[in-house]
This record gives structure tokens, sequence and C-alpha cells, in this order.
């Protein structure tokens, strides 16, 4: 049977859990599989909305000759702080947002994070330790920079 699945988070989902033993784990056992889900939920439902629209003020609307709202990105931003306060606890408690290592709770921020760090916005996580921490680490991660010379190449 041949299925099709466009949701990223799902796809990322099922790529860990079918390869897990390949690679990094990005799934993990027991009671830590509750925490990475949570933050799963807190980047999809809390990070993402605020970081699609900011990156769409701040990144597609200028490549595109489009004007930036400010009045869209002041309020965005305010919310996007208060959210990465929240990060900012949370990562003085574990290196990673779910656990100690690595995860998808921390991969799903990656695209949203590469496209921001350009952007003046780059002050709200560079303000907050932990989460600056966490942000160069993560981004710096190999993967990821095979991920970014791929994109490059298109």
């Amino acid at each position: 049977m041949h299925f099709v699945v466009a949701e990223s988070r799902a796809i990322t989902q099922y790529i860990a859990h079918v390869y897990a033993d390949k690679g990094t784990p990005l799934v993990c056992e027991g009671k830590p599989m509750a925490t990475v889900g949570v933050w799963m939920e807190v980047e999809a439902l809390q990070f993402d909305p605020l970081a699609v629209k900011l990156q769409w003020e701040l990144v597609y609307n200028p490549r595109l000759d489009m004007a930036t709202d400010a009045a869209v990105v002041e309020e965005n931003e305010a919310k996007l702080a208060k959210v990465l306060d929240v990060y900012e606890a949370r990562l003085s408690q574990s290196k990673y947002l779910g656990c100690d290592c690595f995860t998808l709770a921390d991969l799903h921020h990656l695209p949203a994070l590469t496209n921001l760090m350009g952007t003046p916005l780059k002050k709200l996580f560079d303000a907050r330790p932990k989460v600056s921490a966490w942000v160069a680490d993560i981004m710096a991660r190999p993967a990821w920079a095979k991920v970014l010379a791929m994109r490059n190449q298109q």
C-alpha cells in the first residue's frame, strides 16, 4: 500500500522511528519521550506560528519586493520574546528542549531559526544566554550544514 505524508513534522517522526538505528537518535523511549512530545507541541503551536509570520514580514516579503508590516513585526516580536523566555527557563534545566540529547523537538526549529538569525530578531535569541547557546549548538550540527549546502546548490 502506498501512502503520502505531506506534513513535515509527521515525516520527521516517521523517519526518526523507521531509521532509529541509523545516525543520531531523534526520539527517546520511556519518560523522556513524553517531555520531547511536549516540546514538539510547543514548537508547533507556540513558536512556529509566530516564526512563520515574522519570516514572511522580514525575509520573504523583502525578497518579493513587498513592504514589511512593522505592526505585524512588533506584535509578533513581543509574543516571540515571551516564548523565548519559556525556552530560556527550560534550557536552564536541560541542554536541549526535550532532554539532554538532540531530538525532533530541537530539529523542528532549524528552518525558522536559520531564517530568523539573519534578521534583526537575532537580538531576541542573543539576549537569552541559554537560548543563544542552544541555537548555536543546533545550527552548528554537521547534518544541518549538509542540508544548507544542498539547499544552496538549488
